[in-house]
């Protein structure tokens, strides 16, 4: 049974190995190693050079020997072969994937997948013959809502420590400085990572604490992942932080607010409601008069003011929820 264990796990490395061999450019065995590692497939590194040997030997594989670390890579006239080979699909995919997911995954994860994320830019160059796939990304863009910004700097290292920390379930050390100076050592829960127009947040909960909070990534100063876990509390729930107005300064508070704007101020809340319950009144002055539900929060305010003189509050009215 071992020996049969360790054949099938010698196959499953090569499979692996294969997969991440680029075409047009060489990779050495350290690369491989270190992106095996960060997919979580732990070899030391004698037995990756071994099975790069042995794969280029059988396969269409060039070894570059003439300086070390050794390189490889597929030839350009090798025959196709469904492991390492991606679709102009799933290349454009990958490409587009690796542009707005950068933020949202572990490091680890993101540097894992480099092979991959190479071969699809490979395959999308100026030299591919996949016109319609490499056009795609020129037709599409995600724009702004509000004036662009450009993101706060990170401390080096603090974005790979945080995500990892929040992938492992691992307690945070962080070094803080909050908005307002104030600086200090806090060991934190990290429970979430939300991308908020150029900036980043970590939410989580202080050490003795039940209740979370949101900490601006660009203001740790230094971060250290501790060797604890803990068990990821089952009531929380990041989507439900969102929806409480919580990144916009809120306490989750629900309100039914009536306001009174310029239709042309207000034309757009026409074609893109406040809420699912929101009602407009055409009034005899030209204006609209719009009721809805809204989380109370510092950004409603923020959004409120940004109209100026063209919109008067009329009233803002807690709404109870009553549990069944």
């Amino acid at each position: 049974m071992a020996k049969r264990s360790d054949t099938l796990e010698t196959v499953l490395l090569a499979v692996e190995l294969l997969r991440r061999i680029p075409r047009g450019r060489k990779v050495t065995a350290s690369e491989l190693h270190r992106q095996l590692k960060d997919a979580g497939i732990d070899r030391d590194l004698r037995t990756i050079q071994r099975q790069l040997e042995m794969l280029s030997e059988h396969f269409e594989i060039e070894r570059d020997d003439r300086s070390k670390p050794y390189g490889y890579r597929w030839l350009e006239q090798a025959k196709s072969l469904a492991v390492p080979n991606l679709t102009p699909q799933e290349s454009l995919l990958l490409q587009l994937a690796e542009e707005h997911l950068r933020n949202l995954l572990p490091t680890r994860l993101m540097k894992s997948m480099e092979g991959f994320f190479s071969q699809a830019r490979r395959n999308l160059g100026p030299d591919s013959s996949a016109r319609l796939e490499r056009e795609w990304p020129g037709k599409v863009r995600v724009v702004a809502t509000s004036q662009p910004l450009l993101p706060p700097k990170i401390v080096p290292g603090v974005f790979e420590i945080v995500s990892e920390s929040l992938y492992s379930n691992r307690w945070l050390h962080l070094d803080y400085r909050n908005s307002g100076g104030k600086q200090g050592k806090v060991e934190v829960m990290p429970l979430g990572l939300a991308q908020q127009g150029p900036r980043l947040y970590l939410v989580c909960r202080y050490r003795g604490y039940d209740n979370e909070r949101s900490l601006a990534l660009h203001r740790i100063l230094s971060a250290e992942m501790s060797t604890l876990t803990f068990d990821r509390p089952k009531e929380f729930d990041l989507k439900k932080y969102d929806d409480d107005g919580r990144f916009g300064f809120g306490e989750g508070e629900k309100v039914q607010l009536t306001f009174r704007i310029e239709r042309n101020a207000g034309f757009h809340l026409l074609e893109s409601p406040l809420s699912s319950d929101q009602q407009v009144v055409e009034l005899n002055d030209g204006r609209l008069e719009i009721t809805a539900s809204v989380i109370d929060s510092a950004m409603l305010e923020w959004w409120l003011r940004g109209f100026g003189d063209a919109i008067e509050v009329v009233r803002r009215r807690s709404i109870v929820s009553v549990k069944p």
